[in-house]
């Protein structure tokens, strides 16, 4: 089993989130899909580290960076809502470690009572990775993201506090 960490992101971490951003297999699954130039994530990430509300994550194996998370609340300071993507060629089984021990820092290090997700209809992957984490879908919104070409489903997902720490991950 490797040694897992999460930090938060600093500024020299830029250039290699922004490159896994960009990855083609990360971008078609996101709500903007363009490819996002230097100068632009600058200022998302200015503005992000600035709010003390969004908390920017690193998610590294054996010291390795394998991994982005971020929890936003906007809604209330124990509700977030959280995006996350795997560096693209990372080991499987990278994303459900990732998954886990992200929500454990939600939970017991930044104090949530609950975190919300959500995926776009199509994306079957992160729709079972959420479930698999102990997530209840909540609704669908039909629909809801026109992406360039057609519209969306998003598919909205809430995990709970007591929830997890009532699940197993023996």
């Amino acid at each position: 089993m490797p040694e897992i960490a999460i930090r938060s992101m600093t500024e020299a971490d830029l250039k290699m989130v922004l490159s896994w951003r960009n990855h083609p297999e990360v971008r078609r699954y996101m709500y903007t899909t363009h490819e996002i130039k230097l100068d632009e994530h600058q200022k998302w990430f200015a503005l992000a580290n600035d709010n003390p509300d969004i908390a920017l994550l690193i998610y590294e194996e054996d010291g390795e960076p394998t991994g982005f998370v971020n929890f936003t609340r906007s809604r209330s300071k124990k509700v977030a809502d959280w995006g996350f993507y795997i560096a693209p060629g990372a080991a499987k089984g990278t994303g459900g470690r990732l998954g886990y021990s992200a929500l454990s820092h939600a939970f017991s290090c930044l104090g949530l009572h609950k975190v919300c997700g959500q995926a776009l209809g199509f994306n079957e992957r992160s729709i079972s990775f959420h479930l698999s984490l102990g997530f209840m879908e909540e609704g669908r919104l039909r629909d809801q993201h026109f992406d360039g070409a057609e519209y969306q489903d998003v598919v909205c997902f809430g995990l709970l506090e007591k929830e997890w720490c009532s699940l197993s991950y023996e």
